[in-house]
């Protein structure tokens, strides 16, 4: 499994709408994507720094994502972010929820 980490960081004040818009337009738009298996969003209450972690089955399908969809999903985010999101991409080596132990998913 991969992960694919965004850093955003948002103008002042659209914390809510930035939420909004991943629940709304953005989750249902990775569900659609081949190979996404989650996302997960972190913020520090009323704060303008946010960390978005997308999983992926392959490296391969995160990457499709990244050279394709990527680009509508900056397009909806447009009305809040400030500056050009920081992009990265990990291996995950462990998840409880996910159950994957050493970089292999756990059938």
């Amino acid at each position: 499994m991969f992960a694919r980490k965004l850093s955003i960081h948002l103008k002042p004040n659209t914390l809510d709408e930035f939420t909004k818009t991943v629940e709304t337009d953005i989750v249902p738009l990775l569900r659609k994507q081949t190979g996404f298996q989650d996302e997960i969003t972190f913020a520090a209450p009323g704060g303008s720094d946010v960390l978005a972690i997308s999983l992926w089955d392959t490296q391969k399908n995160a990457e499709n994502y990244d050279n394709n969809t990527y680009k509508d999903v900056l397009g909806m985010l447009k009305n809040v972010i400030e500056g050009t999101p920081k992009v990265g991409t990990n291996e995950v080596l462990n998840s409880t929820f996910h159950k994957i132990r050493a970089g292999v998913a756990v059938a």
